[in-house]
């Protein structure tokens, strides 16, 4: 793929988010532009397309692209939470919460994937495996359902680990892609499956209006999932046979089970019980870290893995405090159409601020939104954490223009996965707890009309005219109209 079209290719969500978000109404803060497109964009868009075509200085680009947006926003507009130093120690006063809880995850779940592979388990999975295509692809399917309960880069990176021995080292970009997809898609119609549909949760959304965003999610896996299996299959075929005398460290996959416990009960204890509390620390992250110490005296982790495992972390924490400071205010109207566009957004956006502005626009069909900002991400490796992880795993992937063209089922998946949730569910935007409107005002039987009823009013010391004895009868004036009776008059 030529330089030229792995820039076109990359920046077209870039100029898309651009023209997407403008036409929404005042959705940029006051600063330079260019042809109608914020200087902050355009920043951030080159370096996306230093990341692209520099992919061996993948930091140094990401660092530069960071520490020139900063300047420029300290130089000329300020941050939403305000002008210079101030603005910029409040903004990160905002973020950081999100930020550590990624590196803690990203750090941690390395370690519990490096755990997982030492308990052996993967080698023995060819006894329970296909042995031709099929079993590459079911090995999706296991990803995608641990996805659904785990976060979806621990999902991601267990795959990778599973994957490292199924097929002895060697595998394919299209197929590093697709387990990132199957990870992404596993996670968007559980509300503990992503940081997506977590805040979409914690924000009052209920689980049952994203569930369904598993009807386009499972299609894609499909989609995607066969077209890399046999992509794997050809290119390095699974194992036929496990080793001879293997010994699973039952140990160890206790350790493995005890790092993803205490990850799923901190998710669900902070954002059911402790919902007021979850911008203030990093508990999941925290959490994945106290399991990981305590086992330390029973098996030791591969400290060494963390070197790595660190840049490639600040990589992507760079590119979300870059997409941060994106002058983003609105979106535009919640339809079908502008889901739908979000998701190609969200391939170079970090879909957490897109997620964050969509709940409080609301009117949004939450699992539509879901599948879209999860999936999306999958469309190139750095659009998500769990890309970004895998990718530490993998340097190979590393690449844009290699994931594009090797992994061409993704973007085919995310298209054919959205028409299929159209068809099927169509478009339901669901209120969040606190939007839904007050109740109706219950029925009201009108007695029937007697000579007797206005003077009987009257007798009770107030006289009213027959208007407002109407309203009297009644108690709610637009019932009364809806019943015929007219709108009541002033005496």
């Amino acid at each position: 793929m030529s330089l030229a079209r792995v820039a076109a290719n990359l920046l077209r969500p870039i100029s898309m988010a651009a023209v997407f978000m403008t036409a929404s109404g005042p959705a940029f803060a006051a600063g330079p532009e260019v042809f109608g497109i914020p200087v902050e964009f355009i920043l951030f868009a080159l370096t996306l397309l230093g990341v692209a075509l520099f992919h061996n200085h993948t930091l140094r680009v990401a660092l530069t692209g960071l520490a020139t947006i900063t300047v420029y926003k300290l130089a000329f507009t300020g941050f939403k939470t305000g002008a210079g130093l101030g603005g910029l120690a409040s903004h990160f006063g905002h973020e950081w919460v999100i930020l550590t809880n990624l590196l803690c995850l990203l750090l941690g779940f390395a370690l519990l994937s490096r755990h997982f592979e030492k308990t052996h388990i993967p080698a023995v999975l060819p006894r329970f495996l296909p042995h031709d295509w099929k079993g590459a692809f079911v090995m999706l399917v296991m990803v995608f359902v641990l996805s659904s309960f785990l976060d979806n880069i621990a999902a991601a990176l267990i795959g990778g680990a599973m994957a490292h021995t199924l097929f002895r080292a060697k595998v394919h970009v299209g197929y590093l892609a697709a387990i990132v997809a199957a990870s992404n898609a596993g996670g968007s119609g559980s509300v503990v499956g992503d940081t997506t549909t977590t805040m979409m949760w914690i924000d009052g959304v209920s689980p049952i209006s994203v569930f369904h965003a598993y009807v386009g999610a499972a299609v894609a896996l499909v989609v995607c999932g066969i077209p890399a299996a046999m992509q794997q299959h050809k290119y390095s075929p699974i194992i036929k046979h496990e080793h001879s005398h293997i010994h699973i460290d039952w140990l160890r996959a206790g350790i493995v089970a005890l790092i993803l416990t205490f990850a799923i009960v901190a998710n669900v204890l902070v954002n059911v019980y402790f919902t007021q509390m979850s911008d203030s620390f990093p508990f999941i992250g925290a959490a994945v870290w106290a399991a990981i110490l305590l086992s330390v005296p029973f098996r030791r982790p591969d400290w060494e893995l963390l070197p790595e495992a660190t840049k490639g972390s600040i990589f992507l924490l760079s590119l979300v405090t870059c997409a941060s400071m994106m002058p983003v205010e609105a979106l535009p109207a919640a339809s079908w159409r502008s889901a739908f566009g979000l998701g190609f957004i969200s391939a170079v956006f970090d879909n957490i601020p897109l997620t964050a502005l969509a709940l409080k626009q609301g009117g949004f069909d939450w699992g539509m939104l879901a599948y879209t900002v999860g999936f999306g991400g999958s469309m190139i490796w750095f659009g998500s954490s769990a890309g970004v992880a895998l990718s530490n795993m993998y340097p190979e992937a590393k690449s844009v223009g290699n994931w594009i063209r090797q992994g061409w089922h993704v973007t085919l998946a995310y298209v054919v996965g959205f028409a299929v949730l159209m068809l099927v569910m169509g478009w339901q935007p669901t209120p969040k707890r606190g939007d839904l409107p007050a109740p109706s005002a219950p029925p009201v039987t009108i007695p029937a009309t007697s000579a007797t009823a206005t003077p009987a009013l009257a007798t009770s010391g107030t006289p009213e005219s027959p208007g407002m004895a109407r309203k009297a009868v009644c108690g709610h004036g637009e019932a009364c109209i809806s019943a015929g009776l007219g709108a009541p008059k002033n005496s």
